[in-house]
């Protein structure tokens, strides 16, 4: 006779749904397509002096997951559009948005901690905009961001 099955290795998830937290992320269905779509942009990057097309995509595409997530959703095309526009990388950055994203986004592409900084620095109702909207105000961009304070 088989024996009764109970959640009781240490990785098991308890209650209902994922856990949430500080640096726990956004989980939502196939995020691992924003990556494919993500690739999609990189020859319309503008990108910086030092700024590597990597790191752009390893922070936008953190962005365009928790964008996605919030919708509960896969990520689509547009996910990605608003993480590339609200930073600045499909042109249009104001210098003072560019100067800052630097930082933020030096190393990215081999940092977790990194990536969820930057989704972290977008207000949850910018994620709710769409990326026409995001591209119009993204003069006031320290409305839709909020920067880390300084370490």
């Amino acid at each position: 006779m088989p024996q009764v099955w109970t959640q009781s290795r240490p990785s098991e998830l308890r209650g209902t749904g994922q856990p949430s937290g500080a640096r726990l992320g956004s989980q939502g269905p196939d995020q691992g397509y924003a990556l494919k779509l993500a690739r999609g942009f990189i020859d319309r990057l503008e990108l910086a002096a030092g700024e590597s097309p990597d790191d752009a995509v390893a922070g936008c595409t953190a962005v365009a997951t928790r964008r996605a997530a919030g919708f509960g959703r896969a990520p689509v095309v547009h996910d990605l559009t608003v993480g590339f526009t609200l930073w600045g990388f499909l042109g249009g950055g104001p210098p003072d948005l560019v100067a800052a994203r630097g930082p933020l986004f030096r190393s990215a592409a081999h940092h977790y901690e990194a990536q969820r900084t930057i989704a972290d620095c977008v207000r949850p109702d910018t994620l709710r905009l769409t990326p026409d909207v995001v591209a119009a105000r993204l003069g006031e961009w320290r409305e839709l961001i909020e920067l880390p304070p300084p370490t």
